[in-house]
């Protein structure tokens, strides 16, 4: 990259930083960064956290609508509701960015990427987004960063209900119900969510079997259990578990099962003053089904009369980490087990049942001292398939001003290759090895009374990259197709973010960021992220009457690597509006895509017949919420 280009960016940057958007609150506290409890202001990483309240007001129906209003973030989705999704995070792959549900892994380890599709908004209580390499804190795959979510917990002793309601374009219907409280020393939860949907043709252009509309259920729930047993001692108890069932189009009347899942034990433990300790041993579990077009022909490679496809992941996780005050900044050992298993078959001739352990060993230091901060981090990832890597972070924060605070850091990451990479028959390849990266940024951040913003440089350069381009082996018959480790992607950008509190009643906000994600080779775009993407938002405040609009936009993108099949780039808008029947009654409405924008995320391949995903025109949602007050 040359400096141009990096003077380009910086002074980009800065130039927009008017416009940019997040809103603050300094008495928030943030544990994905450090994987302590931190107070948000001395946060050193790039982090966006986004809270029940604010996921109410946008009113937005998935993980991935919520996420894409984010900065740094971009998405692409294969069609409709409960159709796959993959999360682009700083530029980086999908497979880059390790997401989080109350601590566990719920990933496809076959296919290293997680189904956001298929976790429900309306479980969610609260996301914290950690930009940038965090390998040294969370092990293997988060190159791009970290996406934690925390389903809804509520510690009141009173039961307290909530509720919820809506109907929708495409015949979308949804309900929530959820109840919390507490009984002496127990607190207890649960929430379930439904969602049904006729939602639209996955395939933009409609031939034979795939001319309908590709539908989507989902049912789903979280609770909690939590005792404690005596001051600073408690167990608990945690469980989610989301069902989905998604139509899609490929020539025949397809569609899958897909069941996610997560539950563990936790034992917290003020042992002195300076030592808590926190032991969780959980399962987080990825289980489908496919059902295509069978293949009743026995002399067939490919030879499946039932047409079903079966892929499940278990990961076993287990952590142990204690959390020491000293007499300066807080000390933070851990240990970390990891024991993935997956089994899958995609025909009756092709089967996948393998197992690999990882076992994991972290030392951080985190101190904040007058006006300096200090994160340091090593961790050192012991696994039966690829042998042993250690990753390190060093972070730097300086406040200038009690209003300005200037922060650096570098990290270190790396993803291990998948299942299907390294085992699947006719195409893994065992002797693959993991994907390394190297990240360094700089931030500068501005928070007053009515106005706060952040920028953050980064350059993240990431070495032997897995990419599906490579010959025919001995293990892989699909020539030009098999995996093999691939060059160097260089990832130079800016992410920029802030609110403006205008009026008491009117908020302006928005973010952008500015990324050259490319491979050094070639000097091409990767596939699916563009140059430029990023969000401007408004919301005012009418005695109960609280409304809004949305503008979201992104530059030209490409569907292949030799950056030929192009998807234009788009701008969305979208409006919001909630008002207060009561206390605890509230009107709900979402408009999305108000101006019937046609625009494309996706192509189903990159050849000459590929057709693009379909994307959702105009579309309205209202909903009646209701929330117990105390």
């Amino acid at each position: 990259m040359n400096k141009k280009v990096i003077a380009g960016l910086i002074s980009l940057a800065f130039h927009h930083s008017i416009s940019a958007t997040e809103n603050i609150n300094l008495d928030e506290v943030v544990v994905t960064a450090s994987r302590t409890s931190q107070a948000r202001e001395n946060v050193i990483g790039d982090v966006t956290v986004i809270d029940r309240q604010e996921i109410e007001r946008m009113g937005a129906g998935s993980v991935t609508d919520l996420l894409r209003m984010q900065p740094g973030v971009q998405i692409n989705t294969n069609g409709g509701a409960g159709t796959e999704s993959s999360i682009y995070l700083r530029g980086t792959n999908d497979q880059h960015v390790v997401l989080l549900v109350d601590g566990l892994r719920i990933n496809s380890a076959t296919s290293g990427t997680t189904a956001y599709q298929n976790i429900p908004l309306a479980l969610i209580d609260r996301i914290e987004i950690l930009r940038g390499p965090a390998s040294s804190l969370y092990g293997a795959d988060a190159i791009g960063g970290v996406i934690q979510i925390f389903t809804r917990k509520n510690l009141s002793e009173k039961p307290l209900i909530n509720a919820a309601v809506g109907m929708g374009s495409y015949n979308t219907k949804t309900a929530e119900f959820g109840i919390n409280g507490g009984f002496n020393a127990l607190k207890y939860g649960l929430n379930i969510s439904s969602m049904d949907t006729d939602s639209f043709s996955a395939k933009r252009i409609r031939t034979g079997e795939d001319d309908d509309n590709d539908g989507y259920h989902n049912l789903s729930a979280s609770g909690f259990l939590e005792l404690e047993l005596k001051e600073g001692h408690s167990w608990g108890l945690q469980y989610f578990e989301s069902k989905g069932r998604n139509h899609f189009d490929s020539g025949y009347n397809n569609y899958g099962n897909q069941t996610l899942q997560s539950y563990a034990f936790t034992s917290k433990n003020q042992f002195t003053d300076f030592w808590h300790s926190t032991f969780k041993l959980g399962m987080g579990v990825d289980d489908s089904d496919s059902h295509a077009l069978p293949n009743t022909n026995p002399a067939s490679s490919t030879y499946n009369p039932t047409g079903v496809s079966l892929f499940r992941t278990e990961q076993q996780q287990l952590t142990w980490q204690h959390d020491i005050k000293l007499p300066v900044g807080t000390l933070t050992l851990a240990y970390d087990r990891l024991e993935q298993d997956v089994d899958a078959q995609s025909n009756v001739k092709t089967r996948v049942k393998k197992q690999r352990n990882n076992d994991s060993f972290l030392a951080s230091y985190l101190a904040d001292i007058d006006k300096h901060s200090l994160q340091l981090s090593l961790r050192e990832d012991h696994n039966t398939q690829f042998d042993s890597y250690t990753t390190g972070g060093a972070g730097y924060g300086y406040r200038l001003t009690p209003n300005w605070r200037v922060t650096a850091s570098y990290g270190k990451a790396f993803k291990a290759p998948t299942f299907n990479q390294l085992y699947f028959p006719n195409f893994g390849d065992p002797t693959l090895t993991p994907e390394k990266s190297d990240n360094v940024e700089a931030g500068v951040k501005y928070t007053g009374k009515n106005f706060n913003a952040g920028i953050t440089i980064f350059e993240n350069k990431i070495r032997n990259l897995i990419a599906n381009v490579g010959p025919a082996t001995a293990g892989c018959t699909l020539g030009g197709f098999c995996p093999i480790n691939v060059g160097k992607v260089e990832i130079l950008g800016t992410t920029i973010d802030g609110n403006w509190s205008v009026t008491d009643n009117l908020v302006l906000s928005g973010n952008l960021t500015l990324q050259s994600p490319r491979d050094e080779e070639s000097d091409q775009l990767l596939v699916r992220r563009g140059n430029r993407y990023g969000t401007i938002s408004m919301t005012h405040t009418w005695g109960n009457l609280q409304w809004g609009s949305e503008m979201i936009g992104s530059s030209t993108r490409y569907n292949d690597t030799s950056n030929t099949k192009a998807m234009k780039g788009y701008m969305l808008v979208n409006f919001t509006a909630n008002y207060k029947l009561s206390p605890e009654w509230k009107l709900e409405a979402r408009a999305n895509n108000v101006f019937d924008k046609n625009y494309i995320l996706a192509y189903t391949g990159n050849t000459a017949t590929a057709v693009p995903y379909n994307t959702a025109g105009s579309n309205l949602f209202v909903g009646l919420r209701y929330q117990m007050k105390h």
